[in-house]
Formats: structure tokens, C-alpha cells, sequence
């Protein structure tokens, strides 16, 4: 099974969990995508809210009711990809650099489902680079910091100048290989001034739904 039949699947095992009237968040990436497509195939448009310009547009073009969060008390379920995973369902996300708005829209969900292909769960985190969203003027501030705590990093280029976040942000990737704390990291990065959000997604998520071994499994997050 292909990658893309992966997230295909994965995606719609997302969209069945969708019930009429619901308020939904929209995640970003190839494997949101998914997601929303499967919604629209179900022949529902639903109230949403978009974790980036890009899914905004493309909601928008499916019909769906897309809403700002001045509108909104709640959000009965967010649905998004990731880019690394582990058992306590402490993720890594930012890949498509909306990583801000994804942290904010999980924050204020009732339910938090992830989605991923079989390549997403790992044993540690740290593999992918770590996202990191930060002021322009402090980003050479942000990079000797990083390099403190043991990380090559750089800034996220888009046709040769810094990638611009829809928040006006740069990102900074940073390869640690190997996380060893994400709690210790989460406090670190929070405490850097400079640094407006990162990927690291710590009991936020509710539950995953990965593919595994050609079937769609279902992890929560440990209590």
C-alpha cells in the first residue's frame, strides 16, 4: 500500500468520527487533506476552522462554512496529520509550517484526533526537525539559543529567502535527532524570548490513527 493510500485511509476513518453539527478544525498538509476530502465524499459541510490559509481556500471550495475563532465558543473535534509520534502521543508537528495556529486550534478542541501513515510513530522523538516560529528580528538570538541546547538548526527557506508564516513568522528547523525530555524542551523554548511557538504538541492530542501493517489502529493518549 502506498503512502498516499495510507493517508487516504487514515483520512477517512477521521472523517466517519464526524457527526452532523459538529464545529470542526481543519489541520494542514497532505494528510489533512485527506480528511477534508473524505468530509466532502460524505456529502458534508460542516462549520469550520482553518488552521491555514491554504486549507481555508480549499474548504472554502468544497463548500464548507469556514469561521474565524471571534465566532466560536468550541471546537467539537480538530483533525490534522503529524510529523512524528510517539506511545504518549507527544508529537512533532510544523512541517507545513502552520504550527502556531495548529497548537491553538488543538488547545481549544473537545477532542484532538491526529492522523498518520505507518512511517509516523517512533520510539523518540527528534528524527524530524523540530519547528520553531519566531520573531524576524530575534531569530539570530533564537539560533545561538538552539545551538545551546545541542541542535543544528537554520531558517526555513521558501525560493531562497526565509519562509513567512500566514502569522508573519519565521521558522527556524531544528535537528536534534534525539530528543531526550520534550517536557524539559517545551519549558525551554516557552521561556526564549523571541520564540512565539514550536512543534512540539505535548497533551494535546487525543487520540491517533495511524496504519499499521495495512489496517487503520486506533492509540490514546495515555492516562
Amino acid at each position: 500500500m502506498s503512502q498516499q493510500d495510507q493517508k487516504e485511509r487514515v483520512g477517512k476513518a477521521a472523517a466517519d468520527l464526524v457527526e452532523s453539527g459538529m464545529t470542526l478544525g481543519l489541520g494542514t498538509g497532505s494528510t489533512a487533506t485527506c480528511f477534508i476530502q473524505a468530509l466532502a465524499e460524505r456529502g458534508l459541510r460542516p462549520r469550520c476552522v482553518a488552521t491555514s490559509e491554504a486549507t481555508a481556500v480549499m474548504a472554502l471550495g468544497l463548500g464548507f462554512d469556514v469561521v474565524g475563532l471571534d465566532v466560536l465558543s468550541k471546537i467539537d473535534l480538530t483533525v490534522d496529520g503529524v510529523d512524528e509520534v510517539d506511545a504518549n502521543l507527544t508529537a512533532i508537528k510544523g512541517g507545513g509550517g502552520a504550527l502556531m495556529r495548529e497548537k491553538i486550534v488543538a488547545s481549544i478542541s473537545e477532542t484532538v484526533v491526529y492522523i498518520g501513515d505507518d512511517t509516523k510513530l517512533v520510539d523518540r522523538l527528534g528524527k524530524f526537525p523540530l519547528p520553531i516560529e519566531v520573531s524576524p528580528f530575534a531569530s539570530s538570538v533564537v539560533l545561538r539559543k538552539i545551538s545551546d541546547l545541542g541542535a543544528k538548526s537554520e531558517i526555513r527557506l521558501q525560493d531562497g529567502k526565509p519562509f513567512v508564516s500566514d502569522e508573519g513568522h519565521w521558522i527556524i528547523d531544528a535537528a536534534f535527532e534525539l530528543i531526550e525530555d520534550p517536557y524539559e524542551l517545551d519549558v525551554l523554548l516557552n521561556m526564549t524570548p523571541g520564540v512565539v511557538a514550536h512543534g512540539l504538541f505535548i497533551d494535546l492530542i487525543d487520540r491517533m490513527l495511524l496504519m499499521q501493517n495495512g489496517d487503520v489502529v486506533a492509540l490514546d493518549r495515555p492516562q
